[in-house]
């Protein structure tokens, strides 16, 4: 009898340590895994949250100065540090031009903007954004060409509209 005793108090406790060691060795996964899963929904949920719509651009033909307006549509509001790092892109009949943050004639010339209307230098719904683009040196628009205007977001939200300079 006490050696049936013994053989099952060693069956439980080999049984509760290999269950310790289970879950010291599956947690870290699973807590892993929900942490990735939680960051890969916030961002998601950002990228849901952050719209607009380019509404209207302006170039003059013979110029090298575009200028873009852009509505915000998404609920969130968008501050001057994702502004700043935000791609521009104009892509010529030639090449496609990448124009810097800032002001400066360069090889792919530069870019600012204004924000319209805000009152705590947010983009917030419903505000529009003016950007100015300023063609690198030697660039110049030309009426008979048509040019793409891609605005993208550090966080992958990009919208792009053709147009076409006026003479």
């Amino acid at each position: 009898m006490s050696a049936d005793t013994f053989v099952s108090a060693l069956f439980i406790i080999t049984a509760v340590v290999a269950a310790g060691i289970l879950i010291n060795a599956v947690y870290p996964i699973v807590w892993t895994s929900a942490s990735t899963f939680s960051s890969s929904a916030h961002d998601t949920d950002t990228r849901m949250r952050t719209d607009f719509k380019i509404v209207n651009t302006y170039a003059k033909a013979s110029g090298n100065n575009a200028q873009i307006f852009i509505k915000n549509l998404g609920s969130t509001s968008i501050g001057p540090a994702e502004l700043q790092t935000a791609d521009v892109y104009i892509v010529t009949p030639a090449k496609l031009v990448n124009p810097s943050y800032g002001t400066g004639i360069g090889p792919d010339g530069y870019w600012t903007y204004t924000l319209k209307n805000s009152a705590n230098n947010l983009w917030d719904n419903g505000e529009t954004l003016e950007i100015d683009v300023s063609m690198g040196t030697g660039e110049s628009f030309t009426a008979a060409d048509t040019y793409t205007f891609q605005f993208v977001l550090p966080n992958g939200v990009q919208r792009s509209a053709d147009f076409t300079p006026s003479t």
